[in-house]
């Protein structure tokens, strides 16, 4: 007969980077599923190391404060979400505090001003999203949703909170769909892309739809009022299945008159009410001036390129996918701004020295890598470097670890850092920095 669990009694003091309670028990560091910061929790530990253990909350003794219960039915199986138990307020102080700690233990630095915390919407407020797709025999019928916590099953879920409700609505039909489908076994992903006036969803495929598939999607499509593009191998294989001729997908940031057309898989920002916010405190921090050159470093399809061109610089953009590279070439003509945008493609997480100063000098720099950083660009910048550079992190380690460079070896300031809450309900922290000589 299996032993029981012990279950033992912590006290709370914070929360980790994936949104985990973290307790100390005879100086060893407890991280506890479920548990907030202040609580006094009853735990059983599922994995144990030397240094650590990981835990659930089996029973909460003395509650946060902050506690609230979960809206989504879902939580706690799906993994789309780890913070919904969390007041929203309480979400961005705490993803604050990781930012900090992050700048303060990996980096060695402090921010001489702390940002106030950009925030939104907390619900209905996700316009990109990957749903896991899958026909289960057992069950007879498909799962539609995001995966499982820290599992690769698809949650059973028949709703979403944090997409619109319109298409949480969709979460159940899809499920109709895809069983009625020759392929429904064959049928991975939908990828969920959302513009300033139509909704789309593409369909991985990996076998070719029959005729009577074809029009079945398109009686979804009319249906549902959603575009329907078919994916049948890698990015550039995406086309729309239906309607025909429809009109394209499209975000705006009014604030600078512009308009950025962009296809369902390329990349745009999750968020799109927190993007206008960013782009506008990026633009106000790196204080762009007419006959100054800009950099963009990672600029994508130009979502800071093209504002930062429209107070008056010359922006050089930089990005690794010649896709959107051509993408923030056509926005910036779109936009009557091509004469003060140019892009190249190159792989920065390759720069050198050298490769670094064969771009000319730039007198301000913005840089968005993806989670990973820019330290290689961080290292070639050396002590010659823009006078002022604004970096917009999805990741606080990786921004602490470029920080200490720019701090410590390159001789910038950091003159302010603070949260941008992109992803409520999630652990995911995004944050923006500027640097100063």
């Amino acid at each position: 007969m299996k032993a029981a669990t012990e279950l033992r009694i912590a006290s709370v003091e914070s929360l980790d980077y994936e949104g985990r309670g973290v307790a100390r028990v005879e100086g060893k560091t407890i991280f506890i599923e479920g548990a907030l910061p202040g609580e006094l929790v009853e735990f059983e530990t599922f994995r144990r190391k030397p240094s650590y253990e990981r835990a659930h909350a089996i029973r909460i003794l003395r509650a946060s404060p902050f506690r609230v219960d979960p809206r989504c039915a879902s939580f706690g199986v799906c993994g789309g979400c780890s913070m919904q138990h969390l007041e929203p307020r309480a979400q961005v102080a705490a993803k604050q505090r990781i930012l900090e700690d992050n700048l303060q233990r990996i980096g060695k630095v402090r921010a001489e001003t702390l940002l106030a915390p950009i925030h939104g919407p907390t619900w209905a407020y996700r316009h990109r999203a990957r749903f896991g797709a899958r026909y289960v025999p057992g069950k007879n019928t498909a799962l539609v949703g995001f995966r499982e916590r820290k599992r690769s099953y698809i949650a059973d879920m028949a709703a979403c909170e944090v997409v619109p409700a319109r298409i949480s609505a969709l979460l159940l039909p899809l499920r109709t769909l895809i069983n009625g489908l020759s392929i429904r076994e064959r049928m991975p992903q939908v990828e969920l892309a959302i513009g300033d006036e139509i909704d789309t969803l593409t369909f991985r495929i990996l076998e070719p739809l029959t005729p009577d598939d074809e029009a079945t999607f398109r009686q979804f499509s009319d249906a549902h009022g959603v575009q329907v593009f078919l994916q049948p191998g890698g990015p550039d294989t995406v086309a729309r299945l239906h309607p025909r001729g429809a009109p394209p997908l499209e975000y705006r940031l009014p604030e600078f008159d512009l308009v950025f057309p962009f296809n369902p898989t390329e990349f745009t920002q999750v968020n799109p009410a927190i993007n206008r916010v960013l782009v506008r405190r990026a633009v106000a921090l790196l204080d762009p001036r007419p006959g100054e050159r800009v950099g963009d470093m990672f600029c994508g399809l130009g979502n800071f390129s093209l504002a930062v061109a429209r107070r008056g610089a010359q922006v050089h953009g930089i990005e690794g996918s010649m896709v959107l590279v051509e993408r923030a070439r056509e926005n910036a003509a779109r936009n009557a701004l091509g004469e003060r945008c140019t892009f190249e493609v190159a792989d920065l997480f390759k720069t050198t020295p050298e490769s670094w100063n064969a771009l000319g000098s730039f007198d301000k720099l913005l840089i968005d890598p993806p989670r990973d950083g820019a330290i290689e660009l961080a290292k070639a910048l050396g002590t010659e470097g823009p006078k002022r550079v604004v970096y917009v992190s999805c990741n606080p380690a990786t921004l602490a670890r470029d920080a200490e460079v720019m701090v410590h070896v390159n001789g910038y300031r950091l003159m302010a850092a603070g949260v941008v809450n992109m992803f409520p309900h999630t652990s995911h922290v995004e944050s923006m920095a500027m640097f100063e000589r």
